[in-house]
């Protein structure tokens, strides 16, 4: 992926989430929108992709007005559509279709060519056993490594 300046992480999603497969996609957005998530003023915690007459949508996702965009600011919360080839969308909804699974965006960023770019993902919900699961391990990992920089001292 390179070199990119993060605007909004869902980290949420890595916890509630397995994560199959991610795509980048461009997003149609309008001037004051662009301005707006090159301030950093976006989040997309509580955003997710749905597919409508085949076409990719992102819903939920939040870009706060520009301060200075009067008349041309657009609606916070709109449906954006997401730019994808068709093969992918179709691909998408194949997966989607599968039991279980979700689209879910992981982060909004620039690439290092000024795009803006949102990383999706095809991601099949956790239970709560496997979040306790997955906590345990981070926290055992955790403690592996804080014995590992004790020792070394």
């Amino acid at each position: 992926m390179g070199q990119y300046k993060l605007v909004a992480n869902n980290k949420k999603a890595r916890h509630d989430y397995f994560i199959e497969d991610t795509y980048e996609a461009g997003l149609e957005l309008f001037g004051t929108e662009v301005k707006s998530i090159r301030n950093g003023k976006a989040s997309i915690k509580e955003a997710y992709a749905e597919i409508k007459d085949g076409e990719m949508y992102v819903k939920g996702m939040n870009i706060t007005p520009y301060d200075h965009g009067n008349r041309f600011n657009q609606d916070p919360i709109r449906p954006r559509k997401l730019l994808l080839h068709k093969r992918e969308i179709n691909k998408l909804d194949a997966l989607r279709a599968q039991d279980g699974f979700t689209i879910v965006p992981l982060k909004l960023y620039i690439n290092n060519r000024g795009l803006i770019k949102l990383e999706i993902a095809v991601a099949k919900g956790k239970k709560n056993y496997d979040k306790r699961q997955t906590m345990a391990k981070k926290d055992a990992n955790r403690k592996i490594q804080q014995a590992i920089k004790d020792y070394n001292r």
